[in-house]
Order: structure tokens, then sequence, then C-alpha cells
């Protein structure tokens, strides 16, 4: 998979030359490429904002230098817009998204970038959350950690993300280690039984508690579709 990422500050990016991400790329599943926009600006002193038509407060990526970073790009495959106004951010998202060979990140700043260009050129506008920060780089290496744990090889088993948070449309159930008992509190039980059946269905109504409790909505929403799988089953 090659991330490409169009940025303005490209030395951010070294936080992901490590952990998955590092091992991705020594295995060569992972490629990331880094792109200024500012390397693309014609303007003599590599400008790449200008004031917004209409007025207001701040000033907004112009679309030249973005565009044209584009075409410099042989396959950008989809070309996600960091944006807090995008679809949130979810695990379905980031299934979606392994699937593809290529990913083109669009990071914005300022106040955002011109709309012709995002009309013109991105397929997905996707935020991390309902907050606002000072640019597009942060979501763009959530997203990529995100995206890359999912792709076949980089992590040492599939079941390593199968078993997690939201996967499967359940918060994950509580892990624990040696020693058995610390801090006065002993691990459950059922864990050091050895009885394999036992303890996926522990794990999975621990699950099905906690989801319940702090997320609710993902609860229901679980609980309404292995309803209608067991209806059409029927």
């Amino acid at each position: 998979m090659i991330f490409n990422v169009l940025t303005l500050f490209p030395e951010m990016f070294d936080a992901m030359n490590h952990s998955i991400m590092l091992k991705g790329q020594d295995k060569g599943l992972i490629e990331l490429n880094l792109i200024n926009i500012r390397d693309y600006s014609t303007n003599k002193h590599k400008k790449v904002d200008d004031y917004p038509y209409g007025g207001g407060a701040g000033m907004v990526m112009q679309v030249q230098p973005i565009y044209d970073a584009l075409q410099s790009i042989e396959n950008t495959g989809p070309v996600v817009y960091l944006t807090p106004k995008g679809k949130t951010l979810t695990q379905a998202i980031l299934v979606d998204l392994a699937q593809e060979d290529h990913i083109t990140f669009l990071c914005g700043h300022y106040e955002g970038v011109d709309q012709r260009v995002i009309d013109a050129c991105v397929t997905h506008e996707v935020s991390i959350g309902d907050y606002v920060l000072t640019g597009g780089e942060l979501p763009a290496m959530v997203m990529m950690d995100g995206i890359a744990r999912l792709r076949e090889g980089v992590l040492g088993r599939a079941v390593s993300f199968q078993e997690e948070s939201h996967y499967s449309g359940l918060l994950e159930h509580a892990h624990y280690t040696r020693p058995a008992v610390i801090l006065d509190r002993p691990v459950p039980e059922v864990l050091l039984s050895g009885n394999h059946k036992l303890i996926e269905d522990y794990r999975h109504q621990e699950s099905l508690t906690l989801t319940k409790e702090r997320r609710p909505d993902m609860y229901h929403k679980y609980i309404a579709a292995n309803e209608n799988k067991k209806k059409k089953k029927k």
C-alpha cells in the first residue's frame, strides 16, 4: 500500500517511522510518499494561500499548488481530505480504505482549501471527531495507522485486529496478564480455566456489557443487526 500525503509540514510525519508503521515499511508492505505542497507553488515566495473571497478571518489554501501536486502522483487512489466538515471516521471507513493499494491524503491548513479543488479532486472528506485541529497532518496519521494495521502481514495475526473494539461492532473486553493476583485484584477465574469455549463466551458477554454501558448506540445497533441475521436464517 502506498500512502501519498500532500502537506505543508512533511517533517511532522517522522512520527510514522516507528512501531507498526515502521514494521510495515521494513516488510515492504507500506510506502509513505510525502509531497510538500509548497514545492508546487508558482509564486516566487512559494506562497500557497490567499485571502478568502467575500471577506472573513484567516487565509485559504489555493487551488493551483494542490492541483499540481496531485497531478504529480501517478496513481492517487482515493483522495481523502481531512476536515472537521467531513464524515466522522469509523472502523468501517478504515476497513473499506484498507482494500485500496494507493490512498492520497490532503492535509489542509489555515481556514482550509479552496472548494474548487475539493469538488474536482477529492473523493472522501473525513473528520476524526467533533473538534478542530490546526491542520490535517495528525488526522492523516491517525487514518494511516488505522488502515496500515488492517493490511495483511503488517500485524502478526489477523485476529489481532478482528477482536478489537469497533471491528466486530462491540467494544473490546478487558485484558489480563501475569501475575494472577496483583494490587489485591485477581484475574477472573474463567480465564485460568483452560476452557476456550467458556473463555470465548465470557469475553463476548464482557464486550456486550461494556458496550451497553459506554456506547448504547453501538450496543443497540449490534443487537438489531444480529436479530436481522436470525430472521434471515429462518
